[in-house]
C-alpha cells in the first residue's frame, strides 16, 4: 500500500515538518497543500480559522489520502478536534508547541514560547501553560511568517525582527526557546544567534513520530519503493517553487 499522506498548512511553513516525515518513512506518498493565499492564520478570528482550515483539509481528503497531519499550530489549535470527530477512523495528527520538553530543560531559567497570536490565546495552549507554565514569556511573533512566507528568513529584515521582538530578553538566563509555529525553524539560525545558551525546541519530530506510529497500528505503512511528494497551493506556482526550494534547503 502506497496512498498518499496529506499535510496541510497555512503556507510554507510546514514544510519542516514534513521534511522530517519523510526522513522518517521515505516510502511514502506525500501530498502537501499550503493555504498560502490566506496566510497568516494567526491574527484571525477563530470561525477564520476554522473556515480555511476546513477548505484545506477538504481538498485533501477529495483525494483520498490515508491520514493527515495538521502541520500548523495554530490550524491544530482551531480546528484538530472537530475534523477527528468528523473522521475518526482516519489518523490525524497535529502541532502544539513543545513546551513540556522545554520546561524539564530548564535549570533556574526561563523558557520563551515565540507563537503566533492565535495559538497563544486558544485552550490548546492554555492547558500546555496549566501543566508547564512556570517562568514562560510568552512572545508574539508577529511579522515573521509573513517573512518565511515571502522567501525571507535568511534576510537581514528577518534578523532586525527577529532582535526587535526578542531583544528585551538577550540579558535575561534564557534556558529555552520554543518555536511555536512551523515557520519558525526555518529562523532557527539567527534565534540561536540572540540566545547561544538556550536550547530550541519544536514539535516536528513528535509530529512524525506520532504518525508513523498510527500508520503502523493500522497497518498503513508503505515500505515497497520510494515515495513521492507532490505540492499544491493556493498561492500559486510561486508559492509551489518557494516550498520546493525549502524543502531542498533542509536536505
Amino acid at each position: 500500500m502506497n496512498d498518499l499522506i496529506g499535510f496541510f498548512d497555512s503556507g510554507v511553513g510546514g514544510i519542516s515538518v514534513l521534511h522530517t516525515a519523510h526522513r522518517l518513512m521515505p516510502n511514502e506518498n506525500f501530498l502537501f497543500y499550503g493555504d498560502n493565499l490566506n496566510a497568516p492564520y494567526g491574527p484571525r478570528p477563530l470561525e477564520q480559522i476554522r473556515a480555511l482550515s476546513a477548505a484545506g483539509i477538504n481538498r485533501l481528503l477529495s483525494r483520498g489520502v490515508k491520514a493527515i497531519v495538521i502541520a500548523c499550530n495554530t490550524a491544530t489549535s482551531a480546528y484538530a478536534e472537530i475534523v477527528r470527530a468528523q473522521h475518526p477512523e482516519m489518523p490525524i495528527v497535529g502541532m502544539e508547541p513543545a513546551l513540556k520538553p522545554a520546561h524539564f530543560a530548564r535549570h533556574g531559567g526561563q523558557v520563551i514560547v515565540l507563537a503566533t497570536d492565535a495559538t497563544l490565546r486558544l485552550e490548546k495552549f492554555e492547558r500546555l501553560m496549566a501543566l508547564y507554565g512556570d517562568d514562560v514569556i510568552c512572545v508574539v511573533g508577529e511579522g515573521l511568517v509573513e517573512l518565511v512566507e515571502g522567501g525571507k528568513a535568511a534576510s537581514s529584515e528577518a534578523e532586525a525582527r527577529l532582535y526587535a521582538l526578542l531583544g528585551p530578553y538577550i540579558d535575561r538566563q534564557i534556558d529555552a526557546v520554543v518555536l511555536g509555529c512551523t515557520h519558525f525553524p526555518f529562523l532557527r539560525a539567527p534565534i540561536q544567534r540572540l540566545f547561544p545558551q538556550a536550547q530550541l525546541f519544536d514539535g516536528r519530530d513528535g509530529t512524525a513520530q506520532r504518525l508513523k506510529y498510527l500508520l503502523e497500528q493500522r497497518g498503513l505503512l508503505s515500505n515497497d519503493e520510494p515515495g513521492t511528494i507532490e505540492y499544491q497551493s493556493s498561492g500559486g506556482p510561486r508559492a509551489v517553487a518557494l516550498m520546493q526550494a525549502m524543502m531542498t534547503s533542509l536536505s
